[in-house]
């Protein structure tokens, strides 16, 4: 069970919103990756980045090991990304504020 959204609103609300199945997706603010791995379970391909390392750092050990060919944890910033060639269909800024 969610504890953060049991009625699965958030998730009911995002499958609307597009394809997510192998869509490359770049989860800013993403804090301990609940919401990178909820979009991984849909298929997608996320990139989730932070700017606090400790949440990265807990994210990343969190992370079921099914789902580490598909999400991927880096400290950095929204403003300033560390690939800037890479290229996203998705961009995601939720919780962050």
């Amino acid at each position: 069970m969610d504890v953060i959204d049991p009625e699965r609103t958030e998730i009911r609300a995002l499958e609307g919103v597009t394809p997510w199945r192998g869509a490359r997706v770049l989860d800013i603010g993403c804090g301990d990756g609940r919401l990178s791995l909820r979009l991984a379970r849909m298929g997608a391909k996320v990139v989730g980045i932070d700017a606090d390392a400790s949440d990265i750092r807990t994210a990343r050990r969190q992370l079921p090991a099914r789902y580490q060919e598909r999400v991927r944890y880096e400290v950095g910033s929204g403003t300033r990304l560390k690939d800037a060639d890479e290229s996203f269909e998705v961009v995601l800024f939720s919780w962050s504020l």
